[in-house]
């Protein structure tokens, strides 16, 4: 059983950087697709980003390019969410998720691996 545990979120204003973490236990994190999600008070839970298995392509929703970015450290079984530019609009809970199978895309099931979440609030 995989586990991912994210950190990193917190209080911020707006204008202001982030960068969340997500480290998964397991040996076959190198294989994983991994991506972030959000969920905002009363919304449902949206795509924010994701990275290919190799690490080689990264996909972001339109409202978060040029401003986030996704990363990975295999050698740490931690992909990272750089946040820059925080609007108050992107105040949510944060999660990541993991899907395995060499995955490429940024489509991510219940049935696949997700975290806890952690909190980002972006204040004005």
């Amino acid at each position: 059983q995989v586990q991912l545990v994210e950190s990193g979120g917190g209080l911020v204003q707006a204008g202001g950087s982030l960068r969340l973490s997500c480290t998964a236990s397991g040996r076959a994190f190198g294989t994983y697709g991994l991506g972030w999600f959000r969920q905002a008070p009363g919304k449902e839970r949206e795509f924010v980003a994701a990275i290919t298995w190799s690490g080689d392509r990264a996909y972001y929703t339109e409202s978060v390019k040029a401003r986030f970015a996704i990363s990975r450290d295999n050698s740490k079984n931690t992909v990272y969410l750089q946040m820059n530019s925080l609007k108050p609009e992107d105040t949510a809970i944060y999660y990541c998720a993991a899907r395995a199978g060499y995955y490429s895309g940024t489509y991510f099931l219940p049935d696949d691996y997700w975290g806890q979440g952690t909190q980002v609030t972006v204040s004005s």
